[in-house]
């Protein structure tokens, strides 16, 4: 099932985004981990690419496993750094033969090797590219990318990061997912700039349930996330305390979901990261509002 028509539906919808094994002795974890977050049966669930494309063989599989498994709709990522265009086409062959319409093109972390080569050999270069690559071979296939209510940061202003991401969607981009998001006022700012400009395809806003003090500097770090003061205070209080820490960490973000649905959004994707427990503890948390359509 594609993504786009799960969206359209209008009702009241979790995802999952999980991220397969760096290696090939950790698949049996990973495989286990993404299986009982796909027993909780979410809308759809995504599969990462790893930084600089090192775990992409272990997307396929992982993504593969669960829609056998679980017949949970599935969407791949596909990233430029380490996509040629043979790579794309090898990809697009082995998607359709598991049954995945589904595709978030990225342009991809880089790793610190990346960072300092020469991009400009690269086949592509910007996510756009890769965009009108997937709409030119599969025209029945469902694209994602991603948004950054707070910025690219690469992008020298908001202004200058929206009129790239129109292209994207122009390119032909049927949703959008935000990067994570700690304040859901930042949220609601950025889709009104968004619609502003004329970019009209859903938004899903991305959540990441901090359970533990340590991922606040990678949070910062990966996405240069504003930590609203509230959120500050929750991990001074609890940061010292991993049970304490883990139950207000899911507390906050099912806090967000809230929020976000009673506003009128009705889709939102949670940053799971390989925790099952975490994506209970929200699901649980939510399950008579998931249950129910409150739209009508």
């Amino acid at each position: 099932m594609k993504i786009i028509d799960i969206i359209n539906q209008e009702q009241m919808s979790l995802s999952f985004e999980v991220f397969p094994p760096k290696k090939e002795t950790s698949f049996a974890s990973v495989r286990t981990a993404t299986e009982e977050i796909a027993a909780l049966k979410p809308a759809f669930m995504s599969v990462t690419y790893g930084a600089g494309g090192g775990t992409s063989e272990y997307t396929l599989a992982v993504a593969k496993n669960i829609k056998e498994k679980y017949n949970v709709p599935m969407l791949a990522h596909l990233t430029c750094v380490s996509s040629d265009k043979e790579t794309v086409k090898r990809r697009i062959v082995e998607l359709k033969e598991a049954g995945i319409t589904n595709i978030m093109a990225l342009r991809g972390d880089l790793t610190p090797e990346l960072e300092k080569g020469d991009r400009s050999k690269w086949d592509y270069v910007h996510a756009v590219e890769l965009v009108r690559q997937l709409k030119q071979d599969l025209a029945d296939f469902c694209i994602g990318a991603a948004c950054y209510p707070e910025v690219h940061p690469e992008s020298a202003c908001q202004r200058d990061d929206i009129k790239y991401l129109k292209e994207k969607v122009d390119a032909g981009v049927d949703f959008l997912t935000t990067q994570m998001v700690f304040d859901n006022n930042l949220f609601f700012n950025f889709l009104y700039k968004l619609r502003e400009a004329g970019i009209t395809v859903p938004v899903l806003p991305g959540i990441m349930p901090i359970t533990n003090a340590n991922q606040v500097e990678r949070a910062i770090k990966l996405s240069g996330a504003f930590m609203p003061q509230r959120f500050r205070a929750m991990v001074d209080k609890f940061g010292s305390d991993p049970s304490a820490m883990r139950q207000a960490g899911i507390a906050y973000a099912t806090d967000q979901i809230i929020d976000l649905y009673a506003n009128g959004i009705t889709n939102v994707h949670v940053y799971s990261m390989n925790k099952p427990d975490v994506a209970k503890g929200i699901w649980d948390n939510l399950s008579a509002i998931l249950g129910k359509n409150f739209l009508e």
